[in-house]
């Protein structure tokens, strides 16, 4: 078998309708991943048609990851029905406000989607491969913000903080059993999210004076993520685990 095969292994995705976490589910299938994609609605959408269009399964299942209660049931629901292998916690959000008036209902909603989903999906698959002795593989995405504050964004900094702690603290308890808790922590990626930076006329400088301080000459793309995925959720990685993996072009080696 390949090193980096993922055939009749099944990934479990939030965020994977687009951006990052859409290259990440479309890599995953490639290398034979059968995905199960956690969306708000169960609407069809253009990634399940991707990775039927590879020949892979793609299931829908509905939960709002900015309520709790959904949350606490997902894992219940998904593994009744369906074997999975991979968990991707590749949704977030971020709210920018200057530190001083960061209200609490924006933090609350950051570290919702952020750092409290993850933490409860991670909790509830560990718990049920360690209850069935299933080997898993856990990948969650992290940011430079986990390495760096950055300036208007208290609430999403001490998120992603947080994905990078929950990480290492779930794979010092779970690494001797079979189960691999990785992160992956993006640099400066061209998303919808930033498309307003790059593309405005106003902001040039700024843009260029990030583009300059990348030793990579660029900005990085969703697909420069397909392989480190998938280096992740395969047997090519299985000593490797607690770590979280920067995808930054040498950012934060400058």
């Amino acid at each position: 078998m390949s090193l980096f095969s993922l055939s009749g292994k099944t990934a479990l995705v939030t965020g994977g309708t687009r951006g990052i976490g859409q290259a990440i589910v479309l890599g995953l299938a490639e290398h034979g991943a059968d995905i199960i994609l956690c969306q708000r609605s169960s609407k069809p959408s253009d990634t399940q048609s991707a990775v039927e269009g590879l020949g892979r399964q793609c299931h829908i299942v509905e939960c709002d990851l900015a309520d709790r209660a959904q949350v606490e049931t997902l894992i219940s629901r998904v593994v009744a029905t369906h074997k999975v292998d991979i968990l991707v916690n590749g949704a977030g959000i971020q709210q920018r406000r200057e530190a001083a008036n960061y209200d609490l209902e924006t933090y609350d909603a950051v570290m919702q989607t952020n750092l409290t989903a993850p933490f409860i999906l991670c909790r509830d698959i560990g718990r049920h491969w360690l209850s069935i002795g299933q080997p898993g593989r856990i990948i969650n995405l992290a940011s430079l913000a986990s390495f760096q504050g950055g300036v208007n964004m208290a609430g999403y900094a001490g998120s992603k903080g947080g994905v990078l702690q929950l990480t290492k603290a779930f794979s010092n308890e779970w690494a001797g059993k079979g189960i691999n808790v990785n992160a992956i922590a993006p640099g400066y990626i061209a998303t919808d999210m930033n498309l307003d930076t790059r593309t405005d006329p106003q902001r040039a400088d700024y843009f260029r004076s990030i583009t300059e301080r990348i030793p990579a000459g660029r900005w990085g793309n969703p697909e420069d993520f397909k392989g480190i995925a998938v280096f992740l959720a395969s047997p090519a990685s299985n000593y490797i685990s607690g770590e979280s993996i920067l995808v930054d072009g040498g950012w934060m080696g400058r």
